[in-house]
């Protein structure tokens, strides 16, 4: 199993965000987490790759617990979280933000180089001397998840993907994303967009006010009364 979390508590200024999370994530899949703003997503991969500290539970990455990990150390271990708002450094050149990248490697090899990255989203050698803060906003997170990648992920953490991307942006960004676990690569796909997070996946969790109010199949979610009325807002086309 390459991640295991149990009864996972998180708390900021004493209010809790997050009471008793349990979930599983087998190696290569790709599993959505869905929930309306607040419900605490972001929270749990913030507690995942350490840069939030869990007030109780357990984290076991790739058989080791990591509760308590430095986030430096996490990334080391190859579980590499692409946050919300993309953080990545104007005033450097977009091959110079991948290279970045390539500090989480520590003595791992990856299946990513610069030559895999450009690939996959060709857009980025074109502007691979521009600075990444003259980008647009798709690009900026294309270049955000090519970072991760060439960091050797074994598990990729994705929150909020296609924020403020026009469609046509984030039908590549998704299929970049599918592209990479149809290779293997093992993601945690948090998005608002609950419609198109579960027509990629097979597995989603859906969170409510920092509990778990469903798990199971993602075809299963998107037929759902309840989540089709408060998450998607009508049935997905056939």
């Amino acid at each position: 199993m390459m991640l295991e979390v149990k009864d996972l508590a998180a708390a900021y200024s004493g209010i809790e965000a997050l009471r008793g999370v349990s979930l599983h994530i087998e190696q290569g899949e790709m599993v959505a987490l869905i929930g309306a703003n607040g419900a605490g997503k972001s929270t749990l991969l913030n507690c995942l790759s350490g840069t939030v500290r869990a007030k109780r539970g357990s984290i076991r990455f790739d058989g080791s617990e990591i509760v308590g990990t430095r986030p430096h150390r996490v990334s080391r271990m190859g579980l590499l979280h692409v946050p919300e708002g993309r953080q990545i450094l104007f005033e450097l050149t977009v091959e110079e933000n991948l290279l970045l990248g390539e500090l989480a490697r520590g003595s791992r090899t990856s299946d990513y180089g610069l030559s895999e990255v450009f690939k996959l989203f060709p857009i980025l050698q074109e502007r691979r001397l521009q600075r990444g803060g003259t980008l647009s906003g798709g690009q900026q997170q294309m270049l955000a998840i090519g970072r991760a990648l060439m960091g050797g992920p074994k598990l990729l953490l994705l929150d909020e993907p296609s924020l403020g991307l026009s469609p046509i942006i984030t039908d590549q960004v998704f299929d970049a994303l599918q592209a990479l676990n149809a290779a293997g690569l093992t993601i945690l796909l948090v998005e608002q967009n609950a419609n198109r997070a579960l027509q990629v996946t097979k597995r989603a969790y859906l969170l409510e006010h920092g509990e778990l109010a469903y798990q199971g199949n993602s075809a299963d979610l998107l037929h759902d009364e309840k989540v089709i009325a408060h998450y998607l807002g009508h049935l997905p086309s056939a």
